[in-house]
C-alpha cells in the first residue's frame, strides 16, 4: 500500500540483550520522513561513505546521487526502535526526498551502510537478489568486508 511503511528483514541477535531481537540490515519505507525512529538527528556523511557509495555504484552496475541522501544517526545506540522490531538501518523515500538514518553503533559498518545505499541506488525496498547477494554481497550472508562485519556475524540468527 503507497505511503505505507514496509520492513525487509535479516535476522541478527543482539548478544547484549537477553532475549532474542531480530535487527535488520535494512529497512525502507515510502513513508513520510515523519517515521524516522525517536532519537534520529541529522548528520554529515563521512568523507568513506562517498568511497562506498562509489563502490556500491560499481558493483550494482548503477549510478546515482550521493548529493540527494540525507544522513541520519540514533547516537549511542546498537540498534533503534521501529513499529516491526529493532533496526541497525533505515531507507525512507518520500517523493523525490531520501533519507538514511543508521543506528550509532554501526556508523563505521560498511556492509551496513553500503546495504542503505543499494536501496537508494536501486530507488526500491526488497533484496533483489542479483543486486544484494549476487553482484554486492550486502547481506549479513554474504558480506565478506570488513572484520567489524564477522563480530556482527556472530550475532546471526
Amino acid at each position: 500500500m503507497a505511503g505505507m511503511p514496509t520492513w525487509v528483514d535479516d535476522a541478527v541477535r543482539g548478544a547484549a540483550l537477553p532475549a532474542l531481537v531480530a535487527l535488520a540490515t535494512s529497512c525502507s519505507t515510502t513513508g513520510p520522513v515523519e517515521s524516522l525512529p525517536p532519537g534520529a538527528v541529522p548528520m554529515e556523511a563521512p568523507e568513506s561513505y562517498l568511497a562506498w557509495w562509489e563502490a556500491t555504484e560499481s558493483c550494482a552496475g548503477l549510478g546515482g546521487s550521493f548529493g540527494r541522501v540525507e544522513w541520519f544517526v540514533v547516537p549511542g545506540v546498537s540498534s533503534f526502535s521501529t513499529e516491526v522490531g529493532e533496526k541497525v538501518g533505515l531507507w525512507v523515500k518520500r517523493g523525490e526526498r531520501r533519507t538514511i538514518t543508521i543506528a550509532g553503533g554501526y556508523l563505521e559498518h560498511e556492509m551496513v551502510v553500503r546495504h542503505e545505499m543499494l536501496h537508494d541506488l536501486l530507488s526500491r525496498e526488497g533484496h533483489p537478489e542479483p543486486y544484494f547477494t549476487e553482484r554486492c554481497g550486502l547481506t549479513w550472508e554474504t558480506w565478506q568486508g570488513t572484520p567489524s562485519a564477522d563480530l556482527a556475524a556472530g550475532h546471526l540468527h
